[in-house]
């Protein structure tokens, strides 16, 4: 059967990569599609076998190899260690993987075509890979959420910076563009969609900081403040970008000039770890709201 001392290995496991990456001595990425939304079930792709007992239960040293693929992870190239979801005979599970032996071992990082050039996406390949479990059947789920949803959080305040830029770039080039003998950014209808950009920003960044919080301070509420964030935030930058490249003319639709890498990122960012209407979804649940009748 299951031996008692079996979640002791993967507590001693967790604990020192914790101090490594706490200390920036390594660099982890969760191994799971940019577009895994909080609240996403456990992925399945993935496969865990371990030497077991005659109930094919786990070892007690939290040791496993790994089979199956993770497409879409999102800086996997620059990882030092890799925590792949994977399920085994046991159940659900968390398994830390060397990145270090791409290439060996039965593990292979290899880059993808991306919309956003600047956040590189890998495809992740496992065959046989080894690995060391640091999350069980009891923990693992748990842990991947709360991962999940404090990458949504912190999200929201990449996707506030993004639109930041991009206004105060479009305010300077409408203020410095001369028609007819005066800057563009005098003209009353270029004033409005900049307001408009204004007003979305502010709301979406006090959302933004809402979230980042409740995260901090572990609120009971941070999955609505989350949710919040998200569904407003990822629009607001979408919106922003789009107005910026448009504003700018002929120019912001050069590969010169970099309004194309914000806008490009604001539409990643906006299906990254779930889409706004996801969000939304999330939030109606926990709110208890109703779908509208069909």
């Amino acid at each position: 059967g299951r031996p008692e001392n079996a979640e002791e290995p993967e507590a001693a496991v967790a604990a020192e990569l914790l101090a490594a990456l706490a200390t920036g001595e390594r660099i982890g990425v969760l191994a799971v599609p940019l577009s895994s939304a909080p609240g996403t079930p456990h992925p399945t792709a993935v496969r865990a076998v371990t030497a077991a007992c005659a109930d094919t239960a786990v070892r007690a040293d939290a040791r496993a190899a790994l089979t199956g693929e993770v497409t879409s992870v999102a800086d996997a190239l620059a990882a030092d260690v890799l925590l792949v979801p994977a399920r085994g005979p046991a159940g659900a599970g968390l398994y830390a993987v060397d990145a270090g032996a791409a290439g060996s071992s039965g593990l292979r990082v290899e880059p993808t075509t991306a919309l956003d050039p600047t956040r590189p996406l890998a495809r992740v390949g496992l065959d046989g890979a080894p690995a060391r479990r640091v999350a069980g059947p009891a923990t693992a789920d748990a842990a991947i959420g709360r991962a999940l949803r404090a990458g949504a959080g912190l999200l929201a305040s990449e996707q506030i910076g993004l639109a930041e830029w991009c206004l105060a770039e479009t305010v300077r080039h409408t203020g410095e563009r001369h028609q007819f003998g005066r800057p563009v950014g005098s003209f009353q209808a270029l004033k409005h969609r900049m307001a408009r950009i204004w007003l979305d920003l502010v709301s979406a960044r006090a959302a933004a900081r809402a979230a980042a919080d409740a995260l901090a301070t572990g609120a009971p509420d941070a999955p609505v403040a989350v949710a919040v964030a998200q569904a407003h935030a990822a629009r607001v930058a979408v919106h922003a970008a789009q107005e910026c490249v448009q504003l700018h003319g002929g120019i912001g639709m050069t590969w010169e000039h970099p309004a194309h890498l914000y806008l490009k990122r604001a539409k990643s960012d906006e299906i990254a770890l779930g889409t706004p209407g996801r969000h939304q979804e999330a939030l109606a649940d926990l709110v208890d709201l109703p779908a509208p009748p069909a």
